[in-house]
């Protein structure tokens, strides 16, 4: 059965509202900016007026859309008309933890709201879990790892919830936002490590290393590099991906969380991965969509596939 994963109750995360969908476009609210960005499942007209649609700060072009790919921002806006340099960021919050948005070259604002239901998850389930991974008395901090990280958020969850982390990515720049976010929600004192490295290489050395996580999320893009030019692509790559992460899991692991945006088929190729990987370990596999409830009319929108396996 396919699992629809959203935050049910917007007050909770009151900084962002999906405010409207249509025409192969949404119409989101980002704190105190609204942007218009693709969303080509959207076959439908939109709710909302043209007036509610051109009154925005920006908006990303695809190249689907028959104009050159990229933003287009209002001209009396913060950005002028450019990415250059350091663009604007501001902060964002979604139940005490801070983070800094803003748009990207990759139609991004450096977070995706959709996966809140995950950080729910991540944090409620660290704290209710301890004393779990070897005896009724340990107190070893359970160790969390976040692959292909991006900004941080997930991160700052499991940090809070009292984890031990590790954050890896391939992207120096975004690794450093992540520790803006991390210092920006007063996390900084406690341990989170922050790592540029190629993920199959890093989860090969660790396990070399004897190094074992009870905790594991990883969100893999369709393409991309390396920090010394190795070539990802998700076809190839995800199920050498999967075993590297099999090799690092701690005894009694928590929960492995496995979310794709490259991917278009049904989240059923992820869930059949995901429980393929686990079947040697006493869990349970749920595959769904990654989902934000729509204010205009309330619709549900999945925005993303994901498999989750858990105890």
């Amino acid at each position: 059965m396919i699992k629809l994963f959203y935050t049910k109750d917007s007050k909770d995360f009151s900084d962002y509202e999906l405010l409207d969908t249509g025409e192969g476009e949404k119409l989101e609210r980002f704190g105190r900016h609204v942007f218009v960005r693709p969303h080509e499942d959207a076959v439908w007209p939109k709710t909302l007026s043209k007036k509610e649609w051109e009154q925005i700060d920006g908006k990303f072009w695809s190249s689907k859309q028959g104009a050159k790919k990229g933003w287009i921002f209002a001209k009396d806006g913060p950005w002028g008309n450019s990415l250059k340099d350091r663009p604007l960021k501001w902060p964002m919050e979604y139940k005490g933890i801070k983070f800094l948005a803003s748009p990207t070259p990759f139609r991004h604002l450096g977070f995706f709201p959709e996966q809140a239901s995950h950080w729910d998850f991540i944090e409620n389930v660290i704290k209710n879990s301890r004393g779990r991974t070897s005896g009724s008395l340990d107190v070893r901090p359970l160790k969390f790892l976040n692959l292909f990280g991006y900004t941080g958020v997930a991160s700052l969850f499991a940090l809070r919830a009292g984890a031990e982390v590790t954050h890896l990515d391939a992207s120096k720049q975004t690794l450093a936002w992540a520790k803006e976010n991390q210092e920006l929600s007063g996390l900084g004192n406690l341990p989170m490590r922050i790592i540029e490295d190629d993920a199959i290489k890093f989860l090969e050395r660790e396990a070399k290393r004897g190094n074992k996580y009870d905790a594991i999320i990883m969100d893999p893009p369709k393409f991309g590099r390396g920090p010394k030019g190795e070539v990802w692509k998700i076809e190839e790559m995800l199920p050498k991906l999967l075993l590297a992460v099999k090799n690092v899991l701690s005894d009694k692991p928590l929960f492995v969380i496995l979310t794709s945006y490259a991917i278009g088929s049904s989240s059923l190729s992820l869930g059949y991965a995901l429980a393929e990987t686990m079947r040697n370990f006493k869990g349970n596999t749920e595959a769904g969509e990654l989902c934000v409830l729509e204010k205009s009319n309330k619709r549900i929108i999945p925005l993303a596939n994901t498999a989750v396996w858990s105890i």
